[in-house]
């Protein structure tokens, strides 16, 4: 820990703030949705309209991830983190007073410019921050609460709109920035990356590539897989990126060194990461509707229902991350996504148009706790897969891959719950549901094969320590 580290406030301070932080960003991903009806009811528009409320966060999160963190580690990460949390602070007071539905959908896109800014530098500053020996214990905390709010947005969206009015899933962000805001000028510590110019083709690719991506995978099921608009972005995405990876092989200073990649570890925690979105945010999205939709709860009652899954973080994931400093996070991180993956399958094979909740509860409980498995260690396996002036650019890199990962589960689990069922009655919703849980459920499976590629600790951190990725292609980690 530096001396400005500990004279500004340690590690508590920064754990703290950047988890707060954390949470408000990955909160409004979901949040929303289980407020559209009342969206619409008070400021019109029609579906698609609505629609845009999501995906308006969901693409400039996700395509501006990478500059948010290559901007930190140019101009200093705790200068960029104040300037984000400030977009998204506004943005959400913006949102709040909307007087109409273009208004919400530009205020939540300026939202997302300012959790992009933001989220990734939270993990770089408490990297900064607390001693190495402590990191497995602050990234479980750190990991439970962003997974807590990823999986409760719907709860309280839901409970805020059902029990006071859905502009409070806007304003509840204000006062946590405000009361954020000076406690990052006075108690975290200033860092800084490489110190390389920013690459601005790089940049200019990435963006572009993963709003054609993203904008394909969020309008592919409201406008059809084969629409001019969804084809092109599909397409002109994958040639963007194809680009930027072939730019990121041959630049002096990329905003993404490709050679990243050829260290086994973080190419397997980024694999493992985007295939885990997939599977959760899917699973996450189709099941709070079968609650409501099917078994009759309210939105408040169907995230209550759901807290054995989506609560278990906040109990686990720290014992996960103190797993994960006595034995390594490659082991914690492959059971946490086989006991979700086996949590998935569980429920795919039990929900029914009247299922009991006692019948849904194994399954709720053995997805909690796998995924409160892998959020804690996740974090450690990604920063200490580079050396510390890359951290910055590789959290960016997994927060991306991981929004993508989630639109993708979203999209393409709502295709096949479209393909094999549908809202027509609760047997047609439930045979719509079941084939997408197993898909889920399979594509966790593929995320923890994933994990098991990682090396061992102890020959990932001489690698990274001697500054040579590269062989760990080649070592069967132990």
């Amino acid at each position: 820990m530096s001396q400005e580290t500990a004279r500004r406030g340690g590690a508590g301070w920064a754990l703290v703030i950047t988890s707060v932080a954390g949470f408000m960003a990955a909160l409004d991903n979901l949040v929303v949705t289980t407020a559209l009806p009342s969206i619409r009811k008070d400021l019109g528009g029609a579906l698609d309209d609505l629609e845009w409320t999501v995906s308006a966060y969901t693409l400039t999160f996700a395509v501006l991830l990478m500059f948010g963190a290559a901007l930190g580690d140019r101009f200093g990460r705790r200068r960029l983190f104040l300037a984000g949390l400030t977009v998204f602070t506004g943005a959400s007071a913006a949102a709040a007073m909307a007087p109409g539905i273009d208004s919400l959908i530009a205020a939540r896109a300026v939202q997302g410019v300012g959790a992009a800014i933001m989220m990734p530098l939270t993990l770089t500053l408490l990297t900064a921050a607390v001693p190495e020996a402590k990191r497995g214990m602050a990234y479980g905390i750190w990991g439970a609460v962003n997974g807590l709010a990823v999986a409760s947005g719907p709860l309280i969206g839901g409970s805020l709109t059902e029990h006071v009015s859905w502009h409070w899933i806007f304003w509840l962000n204000v006062p946590l920035g405000l009361a954020l805001l000076p406690l990052a000028r006075l108690r975290l510590a200033e860092s800084h990356g490489t110190g390389a110019p920013l690459d601005i083709p790089g940049t200019l690719l990435a963006s572009g590539g993963l709003f054609g991506i993203v904008y394909g995978l969020v309008r592919g099921p409201a406008d059809g897989w084969t629409g001019p608009l969804v084809l092109t972005g599909l397409f002109a995405g994958a040639a963007l990126l194809v680009g930027f990876v072939f730019h990121g092989s041959r630049a002096k200073n990329p905003m993404l060194p490709m050679r990243l990649f050829r260290s086994r570890a973080f190419s397997g925690i980024n694999a493992a990461s985007l295939l885990m979105f997939l599977g959760m945010f899917g699973s996450i999205f189709l099941l709070s509707q079968y609650m409501q939709g099917v078994l009759g709860y309210s939105p408040t009652e169907a995230g209550l229902r759901m807290l054995p899954w989506t609560g278990m973080p906040m109990i686990v994931a720290p014992i996960a991350g103190i797993l994960s400093d006595r034995i390594g996070g490659r082991p914690v991180v492959a059971a946490g996504l086989f006991l979700q993956a086996a949590g998935l399958g569980y429920l795919a094979s039990v929900v029914t148009a009247d299922a009991s909740y006692a019948v849904q509860l194994p399954g709720l409980i053995v997805s909690g706790i796998g995924m409160a498995l892998y959020f804690a260690p996740a974090a450690n396996l990604v920063m200490s897969a580079v050396r510390p002036q890359e951290q910055g650019i590789a959290s960016g890199a997994n927060n991306a891959l991981r929004e993508v990962g989630g639109a993708l589960g979203v999209a393409v689990m709502s295709s096949i719950f479209a393909a094999q069922g549908g809202y027509e009655s609760a047997q047609s919703f439930v045979d719509g549901l079941k084939p997408a849980l197993f898909t889920g459920s399979a594509v966790v499976v593929l995320a923890g094969i994933a994990a098991l590629a990682i090396p061992g600790r102890r020959r990932a951190a001489r690698l990274v320590a001697e500054g040579e990725p590269t062989p760990a292609l080649e070592t069967v980690g132990g």
